[in-house]
């Protein structure tokens, strides 16, 4: 039995870079010691990944296959595969992303790592989603690996901040640019300003882009419909060893499913309609579905002096059904989280 797609990927990379994870390790442990720190929902910035792949790649190589690398090696950590449930996954492929990303909904990303399947896709199984901190700059970026049907990774950042998903591409794009530049790559960026100028590589990775962020906001804000109350995915804690304190890795995938009971009140929505009509102003509405939306508000005191103390959340808002029997409301589940110290 062949392992999991992610697995071979994990699988492979062990093989291209001999001691990479010994490596990794030796960084992780160096961090805010002989290493710069770096926040606590960052694993291993993509400097460090540098660090160990251009020892067996060049440096133009390296640099391009850094952050996946690194986002595999926080994979590696818990080894989660997110499995939505289809009638879920359906409607958040329908859900809009407008306005501003709501940035701070992504820091709660269960693991360091997460791989989510995109099942029915004409050109991906899945894709990677993990968060980087840039050592040099201290800028945030979300990184999207996404894992084609023909065995490539290919690599879609944002780069985060008040501002739409297409800026944030933009942002990104216009820093490879500096980069390949900085770096004396003028051919690479001559090639790169060519895909920009005829416009599909924007569009392509905007519309792949918005998809995965609607799967990674709802992971991220609904975490009592992923996995189960008693068990759910998360960070492993250190453990002390005779050498210090150590984070062990999984050493098998862990697979979670996503919107179970969300997609079992939608099926019954959906079951619905057509079965029922009202009579309005003289003419019948016919049952429909409005369609899903993501709704976000804020918490805590409005006292402008414990400003601090507010936090933005982020609700789905499935389809609802109009002219439509209801069913019951979803139950909701508490899983208390635990502070992650390393």
């Amino acid at each position: 039995m062949s392992a999991p797609r992610p697995k071979q990927h994990l699988i492979q990379i062990a093989k291209q870079y001999p001691n990479c994870w010994r490596d990794v390790d030796e960084m992780r442990a160096g961090k805010g010691k002989d290493l710069p720190d770096w926040p606590v929902w960052c694993y291993l910035p993509i400097a460090g990944g540098l660090a160990i792949v251009s020892q067996h790649e060049s440096m133009f190589d390296a640099a391009s296959k850094a952050g996946v690398f690194t986002g595999l090696a926080a994979w590696r950590v818990t080894q989660g595969i997110y499995r939505f449930d289809p009638d879920l996954y359906s409607s958040l492929l329908d859900t809009p992303v407008t306005g501003d990303i709501p940035c701070s909904i992504l820091y709660q990303l269960p693991e360091w790592c997460v791989y989510v399947e995109t099942p029915g896709g004409e050109k991906t199984e899945g894709f990677f989603a993990y968060l980087e901190y840039d050592i040099n700059t201290g800028r945030h970026e979300l990184r999207l690996i996404f894992d084609t049907t023909a065995g490539d990774l290919e690599q879609v950042i944002l780069h985060l901040g008040s501002w739409t998903l297409e800026t944030a591409l933009e942002k990104s794009f216009a820093e490879a640019k500096r980069q390949l530049i900085k770096n004396d790559f003028s051919q690479a960026a001559f090639e790169l300003n060519l895909a920009l100028g005829a416009g599909e590589l924007v569009q392509h990775q905007n519309s792949v882009a918005e998809r995965a962020l609607n799967f990674l906001l709802f992971i991220c804000s609904q975490a009592g419909e992923v996995g189960t109350p008693e068990r759910g995915p998360g960070n492993p804690e250190p453990k002390r060893t005779k050498l210090g304190w150590r984070i062990f890795t999984a050493q098998k995938t862990s697979t979670w499913d996503v919107g179970v009971r969300i997609g079992a009140e939608l099926r019954r929505s959906m079951s619905s309609a057509g079965t029922a009509g009202s009579e309005e102003a003289g003419r019948t509405v016919r049952p429909h579905m409005r369609r899903a939306h993501w709704h976000g508000f804020w918490t805590g005191p409005r006292d402008p002096d414990k400003a601090d103390q507010r936090r933005y959340g982020l609700k789905w808002l499935p389809p609802t059904p109009v002219n439509i029997s209801q069913g019951s409301e979803l139950p909701a589940v508490i899983r208390p989280i635990k502070k992650r110290e390393n």
